[in-house]
């Protein structure tokens, strides 16, 4: 919601971006969006939130089916962007974020970890906005659209060839709540110097919580790993094996070989 009180047509879009991997995580194809928008007229920000709705839903090739706007005094300074996503699959192929077996490789693909967004979700789900706002753009990431097309079809192709065990993506907090919830009832060791970046220097703690767009996360088995990368391959997505299942009941992060978290 907020990022659209602060940059309307990347916030817009980065909501649509983030609710087609959602579908996508569970092993199903989008094929429909629609948004519901709370402004208070049809000023310039409303105009460029259904401009980022639009921009991204077209460029990934799903339509947005319908929607409802609602004009309001009370939403003046607080704009809200709801987007929604159908999605189709086989009962039987829906995936679970969980994993559920020691030893399965983590492997993170699409776009690289950059500094954009760190704080994103921190900063802006529910704070309040002022004269100050203009300060928080950093926080709103910048969504790739086509690279989120070929994430949606690696993916599908992914879960309906049964090659990947569960399926993750990358949204508020970035790696550090993808794996968090992945890690469940056993473990994961995470290496974050593993982790393919765009920007040198990064920290550890800024590896774990970027939201830098476009990123999934898939739980591998190991004698599955080769079909994996040459899907990853011919779609042309960075890819990497970050981390590996454990059964320490624990989430542990490592830098170079120490544990950093």
């Amino acid at each position: 919601n907020h990022p659209s009180a602060v940059e309307p047509f990347q916030g817009a879009a980065t909501g649509v971006g983030g609710i087609l991997r959602d579908i996508v995580a569970m092993g199903a194809r989008p094929v429909a969006l629609l948004d519901g928008l709370r402004f208070a007229e049809p000023d310039w920000h409303f105009s460029r939130a259904v401009g980022g709705i639009g921009h991204y839903g077209n460029c990934v090739g799903v339509p947005t089916v319908g929607g409802e706007a609602v004009f309001d005094e009370a939403y003046r300074d607080n704009p809200l962007v709801n987007a929604m996503c159908v999605g189709l699959l086989p009962v039987d192929r829906l995936l679970r974020a969980k994993a559920t077996v020691a030893g399965q490789l983590v492997v993170l693909y699409g776009a690289t970890t950059g500094r954009d967004g760190i704080g994103g979700a921190s900063v802006l789900a529910s704070q309040e906005l002022d004269d100050a706002a203009a300060e928080k753009r950093p926080s709103v990431q910048i969504g790739d659209p086509f690279t989120g097309k070929k994430l949606i079809e690696s993916s599908v192709e992914l879960t309906s060839s049964g090659l990947v065990e569960s399926l993750q993506d990358c949204g508020a907090a970035g790696i550090a709540s993808s794996l968090s919830e992945m890690a469940a009832d056993l473990g994961i060791d995470v290496h974050l110097d593993r982790v393919p970046l765009r920007e040198e220097g990064m920290e550890p703690w800024e590896v774990m919580i970027s939201e830098s767009q476009e990123r999934m996360i898939a739980i591998v088995r190991p004698q599955m790993l080769e079909a994996v990368e040459a899907v990853l391959d011919r779609w042309e997505l960075e890819h990497a094996v970050i981390g590996e299942v454990t059964a320490t009941g624990e989430l542990r992060a490592y830098w170079e070989d120490e544990v950093v978290g």
